[in-house]
């Protein structure tokens, strides 16, 4: 790997078998997120989600930090993203139309170099994650042509495994989706506690790198790749409450009762001690030139 250096900032290491350059950053300088280059996820296929939240802060050293609520019974955390997946919204007008109007995405990119410089939440009943998603995944038959989940990191197996996770699914969510395996990573602790987790994307598949250090590929033609522009995520999620999504009395809430919520908090939430958080030094996305 490379040093890229960035000004006044903890230098990033790339692939050496190509050049690169910095297309789009945020190093969360400032006191205030930059809500010019992040959305907040509010829906959970078109429903209003009880465990999702705007709730993060800034620590004027250049530092994000998306900490684990607990207020009132609920447990929250919030989900950044730079757009949006159209299933999410929720149905606006009374019309056949099933989805509402499109949120309009603050940051879209095909291929490059995507890397996160994170630490990692210490309780197990939440989980973090790095990812790119497409708006429309599923709703052309061919996933080239309408995008792929890919996820860069996942931690949910790390307390309970001692495992982190990255691969692609694609096909959407239905019978049709499709997801042909997660690697498995063990987690390994580093002196300070951060970490980075990055994808190279190009026409070719997608290159796996935790630390620094290649972790995995899945490479054409064995898997689809996505030629369309996809968008970012920096997600934590608190398990339990979308397991309502598979409920059949919940389920009448898909049409449009927000308040219908069968999933309840998992118990590792309630063991977890508090406070506890994500937290992201850098996001940054950089093209082979």
């Amino acid at each position: 790997m490379k040093k890229y250096e960035v000004e006044q900032h903890v230098p990033s290491f790339l692939p050496e078998d190509k050049e690169w350059k910095l297309v789009w950053s945020d190093e969360f300088d400032g006191q205030d997120l930059d809500q010019s280059k992040w959305n907040f996820r509010e829906y959970y296929w078109g429903r209003k989600s009880p465990t999702f939240t705007n709730e993060v802060f800034l620590d004027g050293e250049s530092h994000l930090h998306i900490p684990l609520i607990y207020r009132d019974g609920v447990f929250k955390s919030a989900h950044l993203q730079t757009g949006g997946l159209t299933f999410d919204i929720p149905k606006d007008t009374d019309g056949f139309w099933p989805f509402g109007k499109r949120v309009e995405p603050k940051f879209m990119h095909k291929y490059g170099y995507y890397e996160i410089r994170c630490k990692l939440p210490k309780n197990n009943g939440w989980h973090a994650a790095f990812w790119l998603q497409a708006p429309g995944i599923g709703s052309h038959p061919d996933p080239v042509q309408c995008g792929i989940e890919c996820d860069i990191m996942e931690n949910y197996r790390q307390h309970t495994e001692g495992l982190l996770l990255c691969g692609i699914g694609y096909n959407g969510y239905g019978k049709e989706t499709t997801w042909p395996g997660h690697f498995r990573v063990p987690y390994v602790e580093t002196v300070d506690g951060w970490h980075t987790y990055a994808v190279d994307w190009s026409k070719e598949g997608y290159i796996y790198y935790f630390d620094g250090k290649e972790v995995a590929r899945q490479m054409a033609p064995q898997v689809p790749v996505s030629d369309v522009e996809q968008y970012v995520l920096v997600s934590t999620e608190c398990h339990g409450y979308h397991r309502a999504f598979g409920n059949t009395n919940a389920s009448a809430g898909l049409a449009g009762d927000a308040n219908v919520w069968a999933g309840e908090p998992v118990k590792e939430l309630y063991d977890a001690k508090l406070p506890d958080e994500f937290v992201v030094d850098y996001v940054r996305v950089f093209d082979a030139v």
